[in-house]
């Protein structure tokens, strides 16, 4: 059965970029020239998915307008002759049809995926965390389409982790199946490193079977008294099997104020327009000021990695 929906979760508080947050919204935070949530919908529709439906919150209107028609903006774009851009603008609104639900409460990730059930229906569907940016864009996705398609299941995108960051993640217990690809005998919902089945963490792109929500809707709070998703993985596996797909390439955190900003270096790096001038005034910088190596963000502007930007 093709997958034709996606749901994109943006009901949270966004307490990790305080005190900004408090009136702006994370998923609106700029990413280059887009924001933040704009990532995952042009992802979706890359891969085909015909509607998307945003899991919003009271507060977050600008989510809504960000892809709603703006006439009077493209109409005053036009009349100053910047026709590309407003083309660009109009194409917001055109490039998917969107619907927005909005829980009465925050109670996790699980609970903000419960809402949009009435919406998803009995399909399989798409599930984007906005947070998580993959290196390659839609290619992590579109392959987990691909496998979805020879299995028929579930599908969850992992990476190996640290033993320091297994905490932070759900992890799972996998069985190679074929190169990439694994069948999950178990999940745990961040463990400590010594419990943890495997480096194996869940990402924040999924492919679910509609059973997901009956799960979701018998799942007790666990971490933090949210209902959480891997939770409600671990009961559906007991009925129905789970892939796991171990994608290649960075994947950057972008929920996060670090992780935003080296998405950020990442992506205007890589712009035809910022890329150049912005590698050099890169190279410029780094002569001109000397950090600590241990002041360095990690896998942003090492010393090795200042050669690359001269």
């Amino acid at each position: 059965m093709k997958v034709r929906k996606a749901v994109i979760t943006a009901a949270g508080w966004g307490i990790r970029f305080l005190p900004i947050t408090k009136s702006q919204r994370k998923e609106m935070l700029p990413l280059v020239d887009k924001p933040l949530i704009q990532y995952s919908v042009e992802e979706a529709v890359a891969c085909g998915v015909e509607l998307v439906i945003i899991v919003t919150a009271q507060g977050k209107g600008a989510i809504e307008d960000h892809f709603d028609r703006s006439f009077e903006l493209e109409h005053f774009l036009e009349r100053k002759g910047e026709n590309k851009l407003a083309e660009e603008i109009r194409r917001l609104s055109n490039m998917v049809d969107i619907c927005y639900v909005r829980p009465k409460e925050r109670l996790g990730l699980g609970h903000a995926v419960l809402a949009a059930k009435r919406v998803v229906g009995e399909e399989p569907f798409v599930l984007l965390l906005p947070d998580d940016l993959f290196e390659g864009q839609e290619a992590v996705l579109r392959q987990m389409l691909e496998i979805y398609q020879r299995y028929q299941g579930n599908i969850i995108a992992v990476k190996r982790v640290s033993k320091e960051e297994i905490n932070r993640y759900g992890i799972i217990e996998p069985r190679k199946v074929a190169e990439h690809v694994y069948q999950v005998i178990n999940l745990v919902e961040k463990p400590q490193p010594e419990q943890a089945p495997s480096d194996l963490a869940i990402m924040g792109r999924y492919v679910l079977m509609p059973e997901i929500f009956e799960a979701l809707e018998s799942t007790l709070p666990g971490k933090n008294q949210e209902i959480q998703l891997t939770d409600a993985l671990a009961q559906v596996l007991q009925k129905q099997a789970i892939y796991a797909y171990e994608f290649e390439g960075e994947r950057y955190d972008a929920g996060t104020p670090l992780g935003w900003l080296e998405a950020t270096i990442v992506l205007a790096l890589g712009h035809p327009d910022i890329g150049p001038k912005l590698r050099e005034y890169l190279g410029g910088l780094l002569q001109r000021i000397t950090y600590p190596e241990e002041a360095l963000p990690s896998g942003v502007i090492s010393r090795e990695g200042r050669k690359g930007l001269k």
